[in-house]
């Protein structure tokens, strides 16, 4: 597992039936290309979130692939629909393997 990474999730706690709401993302991550070199002049591991995805009471509402040119701590700012009271469930995808979780609520009004 990488160290320091940390997700971070805005989601609205409730809403009404139906509505959109905005929903931001950020995971603390150093990212690291593979075609960097370090001192001695050997290249650093590639080492990416590669795969990002969010789902609603078990159904998907995004899913995102990512390639090395993505930016350090990558962020996600998207919309869904909220039809009834559930659970966000975002995951991200590191190349070693890992995945990092975030779960947030929201109860429809």
């Amino acid at each position: 597992m990488a160290s320091g990474v940390k997700p971070r999730v805005k989601v609205p706690k409730t809403a009404e039936a139906g509505e959109a709401i905005t929903i931001k993302t950020l995971i603390s991550h150093k990212m690291e290309s593979g075609q960097r070199k370090d001192d001695d002049g050997n290249l650093i591991p590639r080492s990416i979130i590669n795969r990002f995805t969010a789902e609603f009471n078990g159904e998907n509402v995004i899913d995102v692939l990512l390639e090395p040119a993505i930016s350090t701590n990558p962020y996600f700012q998207f919309e869904a629909i909220v039809p009834e009271s559930g659970e966000f469930t975002f995951k991200w995808y590191d190349d070693d393997g890992d995945i990092y979780e975030a779960k947030k609520k929201v109860s429809v009004a």
